[in-house]
C-alpha cells in the first residue's frame, strides 16, 4: 500500500508513544453541576497532552469522535487561528522535529500536528468506533492518506459532502466553495452505523390512504432490472380482469406465491382509475424505523454556517465570539444520529465553540439518552467560549446535565517527580496500571494505597509503593518483609513500581516479582 511521505515524518510518527502523561486537575469553579456531572468533561490544554491524559481511563471506551480540526487555510487574521503558525506549535516542532522543522512547508507542518493526535485519537476509539472529521480542499487529500496510514485503508467509511452555504457572497472571486468535507473512518469492521430519523418531507410522499386500516402509502415499482424466471408471470386485474407481464429482461420483484399474497392483501394497485400496470402499495409504518445515510448533505439536511452564527448569537448575544466558521448543532447531531446509542462517549478535542457538547446534550434530550461527551480546548477559550456555551445552553434549554472541568497538570515522568511536581497515589496508580497492562483501570474503588495495591488482571498484579511527599518518597523500597507479607497473599506475577529495591535477582524470581523503577524506568513496558 502506497504512504504518505512528508517532511518531519520520522519524527513524529512515534512521537505519540513519549509524550508525558499529565494528571487532570478539577475545576470545581468551572465545573457545571448537574446529573451526570463527572462523567462529562471539558479540559483545558493542549490536546495532545490531554489525549495522552485521557488514556488510563478512556482507551478504548469512545465510540464516536468528531473533530474540527484547522484547515491551514493560512488565515492568521482572526483571534483563533486556522493554521499552524500558533507559537504552542512552533516551539513544539522546534523541538520534536528538530532542525528539520526551519525548511518544512505550510502542509507538512499541518501533517507534523495531526498524526500524533490522530494515533492517540485512534487508541481512544473502541473496536466498533468512528471518528469523523472535517476539513475542505486546503488538507482533504492529505487527511485521506494520513488516516489510510493510520486508520488503515481498508477502514475507510466515506467522505461526506456537507454543503455548509446556501449562497455565494456578491462579492466572491473565482469559484467560492460552498461545501466542507467530512472524512469518515472506522477503527475495525465492527463498526455498525445506525439509521437516520425520518423527515416530515419524507414522510409526506406517503400520501395516499384508502381506509384499508394500514395508514398512509406510496407506490412502488413491482419491477425489477435483475432478472429471476420464476418472477415472470402474469398478473391478472381482479376487477377488468386484464393480464401483465413484466417488460422484456425485467421480472416481478417477487414470486407469484408471493405476488398472490399480495393481491389477497389489497396491496397491489392499478392506477388511480383502475386500469394501469400493476404497483405495490408501501406503506408509512414498514418504513419508521429510519432511512440510510448517503454521502451528499445539503444545509437543509445538516444546516450551515450562518446557522451555526446564529445559535452563537442567541447564547452570547452581541459578545464576539472569536470562530468565524463554528458548525451547526444540526449537522453534529446527523453524526451522532449516525454513529451512536444512547450510552455511548463522544470525544471533540478540536472544540473550539462547543458545538459537540450542545449537540450530545440536544440530542439526549430528544431520544432520552444519557451519551457523554468530552471536550478539549485550550487557553482561556476552554472556559470563556467552550464551556461557557455549555453553561448558557443547559440554563437556555433546560438541559439537567452538568460537566467537570479540568486542567492539565503536572507531568508524571522523571523530571517532574525529581523536580518534587507528584501525583496524587490514585492518578499515579491509574497510569502505571496503564503502562503495565496497556488498558484503562476496570474498577478504580479497588486501587488500596494502604496495601500498596493498584490491580489484577488474570495473570498478574500491579503494585505501586509510592507518597506523595518528596522526603517519604526517598525512603520507600522494596524490602524482604513488604515481599513475604505481599507474597503469602498473593502468589501471582506481580509487577510493582518502586523508588528502589532491597532485593537481589534471586529473592524477586523467589517471590515472582518484577521490579520497575521510578521515575527513571517509569516508561517500560512491564508485560
Amino acid at each position: 500500500m502506497a504512504t504518505l511521505q512528508f517532511r518531519g515524518k520520522s519524527a513524529v510518527w512515534n512521537h505519540h508513544l513519549s509524550v508525558p502523561y499529565h494528571t487532570l486537575e478539577k475545576d470545581a469553579k468551572k465545573s457545571l453541576k448537574g446529573t451526570d456531572a463527572e462523567e462529562n468533561l471539558i479540559i483545558e490544554g493542549d490536546n495532545l497532552l490531554a489525549l495522552k491524559s485521557l488514556l488510563p481511563k478512556y482507551q478504548g471506551r469512545v465510540k464516536c469522535i468528531y473533530i474540527d480540526p484547522p484547515y491551514n487555510t493560512g488565515n492568521e487574521g482572526w483571534v483563533y487561528s486556522d493554521n499552524v503558525n500558533s507559537p504552542l506549535l512552533r516551539e513544539w516542532m522546534g523541538k520534536v522535529v528538530g532542525k528539520e522543522n526551519e525548511d518544512l512547508t505550510r502542509h507538512d507542518k499541518w501533517l507534523c500536528m495531526m498524526t500524533p493526535r490522530l494515533k492517540l485519537l485512534r487508541e481512544l476509539l473502541s473496536e466498533d468506533g468512528v471518528i469523523f472529521v472535517s476539513i475542505d480542499d486546503n488538507e482533504g487529500a492529505h487527511l485521506k492518506s494520513l488516516m489510510d496510514d493510520i486508520f488503515g485503508e481498508n477502514n475507510f467509511v466515506a467522505n461526506i459532502v456537507w454543503q455548509k452555504k446556501y449562497a455565494a457572497s456578491n462579492d466572491a472571486t473565482g469559484i467560492p466553495a460552498m461545501h466542507d468535507y467530512i472524512t469518515v473512518y472506522q477503527k475495525t469492521d465492527k463498526f455498525e452505523r445506525q439509521l437516520l430519523p425520518r423527515t416530515e418531507k419524507q414522510d409526506a410522499a406517503y400520501k395516499n390512504d384508502d381506509d384499508d386500516g394500514k395508514g398512509p402509502w406510496r407506490s412502488d415499482n413491482l419491477l425489477v432490472k435483475t432478472f429471476s424466471e420464476s418472477a415472470v408471470f402474469p398478473i391478472t386485474n381482479p376487477n377488468t380482469g386484464k393480464k401483465f407481464l413484466p417488460k422484456k429482461g425485467n421480472s416481478w420483484r417477487a414470486n407469484q406465491e408471493t405476488v398472490n399474497r399480495w393481491l389477497a392483501e389489497g396491496r397491489i394497485f392499478f392506477g388511480k382509475d383502475g386500469k394501469g400496470a400493476p404497483q405495490l402499495k408501501r406503506y408509512l409504518h414498514e418504513v419508521q424505523q429510519g432511512i440510510v445515510p448517503v454521502t451528499w448533505w445539503t444545509y437543509e439536511d445538516a444546516g450551515h454556517n450562518d446557522q451555526a452564527n446564529k445559535e452563537l448569537q442567541e447564547l452570547f448575544g452581541k459578545e464576539r465570539v472569536p470562530f468565524e466558521t463554528p458548525k451547526p448543532t444540526k449537522l453534529v447531531k446527523r453524526l451522532l444520529q449516525i454513529a451512536t446509542k444512547k450510552d455511548d462517549i463522544v470525544l471533540d478535542s478540536f472544540a473550539g465553540s462547543g458545538t459537540t457538547a450542545h449537540s450530545v446534550l440536544d440530542l439526549n434530550k430528544e431520544d432520552s439518552g444519557t451519551r457523554k461527551f468530552i471536550l478539549v480546548e485550550m487557553e482561556d477559550y476552554a472556559n470563556n467560549i467552550t464551556a461557557e456555551r455549555v453553561r448558557r445552553a443547559a440554563k437556555k434549554c433546560g438541559y439537567k446535565a452538568g460537566f467537570t472541568y479540568y486542567n492539565l497538570g503536572s507531568a508524571i515522568d522523571a523530571e517532574s517527580i525529581l523536580t518534587g511536581k507528584l501525583p496524587t497515589y490514585k492518578e499515579f496508580a491509574k497510569y502505571v496500571y496503564y503502562l503495565a497492562t496497556g488498558k484503562n483501570h476496570p474498577v478504580e474503588k479497588k486501587i488500596k494505597e494502604e496495601d500498596s495495591f493498584v490491580g489484577k488482571t488474570d495473570h498478574q498484579s500491579v503494585y505501586l509503593l509510592y507518597e506523595k511527599n518528596a522526603d517519604a518518597l526517598k525512603k520507600l523500597a522494596i524490602t524482604l518483609d513488604w515481599a513475604q507479607k505481599t507474597h503469602a497473599k498473593d502468589k501471582n506475577k506481580k509487577i510493582v513500581y518502586a523508588p528502589a529495591c532491597y532485593l537481589d535477582d534471586e529473592a524477586l524470581e523467589h517471590f515472582n516479582i518484577k521490579f520497575v523503577s521510578i521515575p527513571y524506568n517509569l516508561f517500560e513496558r512491564a508485560v
